[in-house]
Order: structure tokens, then C-alpha cells, then sequence
């Protein structure tokens, strides 16, 4: 079968490495035979051995009726959204790595790959090489799924375990991560959230069949994390992590949300260190599943896209069952009707008149301490309650917060 690939980049050249140098165990193992006919590139590869079919005429790949397959490892949502369409609406499968285009525009592709009885699948989007897009919709498909969380970005991982483990500030291990490649030059995606936050749009769609858009998804990334809160952590039993979560409440509303957590060590999601990921997925009648893997890298995430490259072909005359309808109204909860319990840091005039008067209004409070503390400083940790009622008792305690992490259960 004839590929096309949509951007040379990190992934896109990834693909067409797999598909070249292991073309002889794929075809062994699945009966295919693939081939990179075209490629779209803005660039020139005057080295690359496939310069002579690199084009940057978008138009040569969606006219060439010998081409079976597109990969789309291009990024963005424009013009990667009118590229995909244009292919499935010519009959065309398509195959994509593009989280922020499957997480904006994935109900609106599913139902064109659906008119036009082709395929649109996009295991790379979420877990990098991780498989996490099949074995939820297969393989968990006798379940009923209400809770999906995760470590679903490796830069910021990587960060954290850095500051936990030697020490080193945010700044530091950011810097040590961009010189690494795991960080771009412009981490913003990446630190602020915004990564795990497209990717557990995903994986909430998938789960609970309904398109959830990343507008009004609360998003907070690692860039206030620092090396005194990672002590408070120790102090409690815990490591602090970057953790993305959606749940199906009762009323049908989900409940989404990204943001830095205080982890316990017993739970397994602590130990996931480095630039490794890993996502729990509950399902009513299997329980937890834990799926765990490298989540990027140009090898892992092309070995995914591969993978969707064979189930088009497995399915090329068929669509495959797949996908989620378009977005509910107000699907949303508010954030902050969630139970949770906050460690709040502090800065206080009189320590142990703040202490006192934290105990008094919060009833059971968790003081914690580490090592230089300053004179002026007070942290502790909440009881559970719903954050807007946690928000609005602390505005009243008369300390000056410095920061606040939620505490994940």
C-alpha cells in the first residue's frame, strides 16, 4: 500500500524509518507491503534519499489516487484540519500524531472519516509509543469507563523528577531538558499544561463518548513549583507530579482538569520518573488498568503511528468502529465543586498565633516542616472539602498564601 507523509519532521521521518527498515518484519507479521510514495515539506532535503518525492504542493498528494494512506505528523490545527479533511474526503485513511488537531477538531474528523467510510485513527496523539487510543476502545470496550488519569507529558515528568530527586531548581532542570531535546525552546506547552491538557481531552472523549473541547478545561502547569514545596511533599509521604484527570460524574457532566498534585508513594503514579508516562484507566468491571511506556521520542511515537498504519490497511475496505459524538452544551462540571484537600504554603507574621488560628477554622489541619525553614513561613495541609469552599475559608484565615497544590487521590 502507497503513504503519503504530511511534515518531515521529528515524527514524520520517524515514520518513514520504520516503515524502510522494518518493512520486512511488518510485512512478515501482517501480510503488508508499504511504501512512502510522497511526502509535503516546506523545507528542502537535498540529502534526504527521499528528495525526489518531497513536495510542497499539497495538491500532488491529495490528487494522487495511487496513495492509500496519509500520515499527518505536521502539528497545529491549520492548515493540518483542511489537509486531513481534503484526504478524507477523497477516500483516503488517515493517520495522525497531532494531538491539539485531534483534540479541537476530533468529532468533526470522525464524522467525515465516517461519511466517507475511510478510517481516521490517532494512537500517537496521546501516549507517544504507549499503546493507550486501542486498548481503550477495544479491548475495554465490555466496560463501562468513568475515570481516566495520568502522567501524560515526559517534559515536565522529567523536570519534576530532576528537582526531586538532585535537588536542582525548575529553572535548572528546565534548561538541563531543553539542552536534552525533551524541552523546546518555547517550553510553554509543555510547562504550563497545555500538552497534558489536549491529551486527557482525548482520552475523556474516547472514554465517555462525548467530544470534550479543551476551552474551559482548568489547566495549570509546573512553572511555581519549587524545591520548598518538593520538600513539603517528603514531609507528607509524597512526590508532587503533573496530573491530568477526567471523571464522568452522575449528572453526566465531566469533570477535567490538569494541574500539579501531591502524589502519596504508595500510589503507583509516583514512580513514574524521568520522561516516562503512564495513565490509568477505570473500567466498572476490570478495575484499574495502568498503561506505561516512553510518551515521546521520534522512534516510540512513529512505532504508534505504524501501528494505525497497519489497522488502515487490516480495514481498508471497511471503516472501523471508532470515535465519539460532537460536544453536549455545559458538558463541563466546575472545577471547583471537586472534593479535594489543598497544601497550602504561607507567609505569616506570628507562626504560632497562624497555627492556632489555622487548627480553629479548619478543624484537623496536617503542619508540615522541613529542613531551613524560614521563621515566616507556614505549611500545612487542608482537610477535604470542595475547592470553592477550601478557596473561600482560606481567604478568610488572614495568612498570606503563597501557593497552593492539590493533593490526588
Amino acid at each position: 500500500m502507497n503513504v503519503a507523509i504530511l511534515g518531515y519532521g521529528v515524527v514524520g521521518s520517524g515514520v518513514a524509518k520504520v516503515l524502510k527498515e522494518n518493512s520486512k518484519t511488518i510485512e512478515e507479521k501482517t501480510g503488508h507491503e508499504f511504501k512512502v510514495t510522497r511526502i509535503l515539506d516546506i523545507r528542502d532535503f537535498p540529502l534526504s534519499e527521499y528528495r525526489t518525492i518531497i513536495t510542497k504542493n499539497f495538491e500532488d498528494i491529495a490528487n494522487d489516487k495511487d496513495i492509500d494512506i496519509v500520515v499527518e505528523t505536521m502539528g497545529g490545527v491549520e492548515p493540518a484540519f483542511g489537509f486531513v479533511t481534503t484526504c478524507l474526503e477523497k477516500g483516503k485513511h488517515v493517520v495522525t500524531s497531532n494531538k491539539e488537531l485531534v483534540a479541537v477538531k476530533g468529532a468533526q474528523l470522525l464524522a467525515t472519516a465516517r461519511k466517507n467510510n475511510v478510517n481516521f485513527l490517532f494512537e500517537a496523539s496521546v501516549g507517544g509509543g504507549i499503546p493507550v487510543i486501542r486498548p481503550v476502545s477495544r479491548c475495554l470496550a465490555g466496560n463501562n469507563i468513568t475515570k481516566v488519569s495520568g502522567i501524560l507529558n515526559g517534559t515536565t515528568n522529567y523536570i519534576l523528577t530532576k528537582m526531586i530527586t538532585e535537588g536542582v531548581s525548575f529553572e535548572a532542570a528546565l534548561k538541563n531538558a531543553q539542552e536534552l531535546g525533551y524541552a523546546e525552546k518555547d517550553p510553554s506547552a509543555d510547562v504550563d499544561g497545555i500538552d497534558a491538557m489536549r491529551k486527557i481531552c482525548i482520552l475523556a472523549s474516547l472514554c465517555f463518548g462525548t467530544h470534550l473541547s479543551p476551552d474551559g478545561v482548568y489547566c495549570e502547569g509546573i512553572r511555581r513549583v519549587t524545591l520548598a514545596d518538593v520538600a513539603y511533599a517528603e514531609k507528607f509521604g509524597s512526590v508532587i507530579k503533573l496530573v491530568a484527570r477526567a471523571e464522568k460524574l452522575a449528572d453526566g457532566k465531566v469533570f477535567a482538569a490538569v494541574s500539579p498534585c501531591f502524589v502519596k508513594k504508595a500510589n503507583m503514579l509516583s514512580g513514574v520518573n524521568d520522561v516516562y508516562n503512564a495513565c490509568f484507566v477505570d473500567g466498572d468491571m476490570v478495575g484499574d488498568v495502568l498503561m506505561y511506556g516512553k510518551g515521546a521520542g521520534s522512534e516510540a511515537t512513529a512505532s504508534a503511528v505504524v501501528g494505525d498504519i497497519i489497522d488502515c490497511a487490516d480495514n481498508s475496505k471497511e471503516r472501523k468502529f471508532f470515535g465519539w459524538e460532537p460536544a453536549c452544551e455545559d458538558i463541563l462540571s466546575d472545577y471547583t465543586d471537586k472534593e479535594t484537600a489543598l497544601y497550602v504554603r504561607c507567609t505569616v507574621t506570628d507562626k504560632a498565633e497562624a497555627c492556632r488560628r489555622l487548627k480553629s477554622i479548619f478543624g484537623k489541619v496536617v503542619f508540615l516542616w522541613r529542613k531551613d525553614q524560614p521563621e515566616n513561613e507556614v505549611a500545612f495541609v487542608t482537610p477535604v472539602m470542595k475547592e470553592r469552599q477550601l478557596r473561600k475559608v482560606l481567604s478568610t484565615t488572614g495568612v498570606s498564601v503563597v501557593t497552593t497544590i492539590r493533593i490526588f487521590e
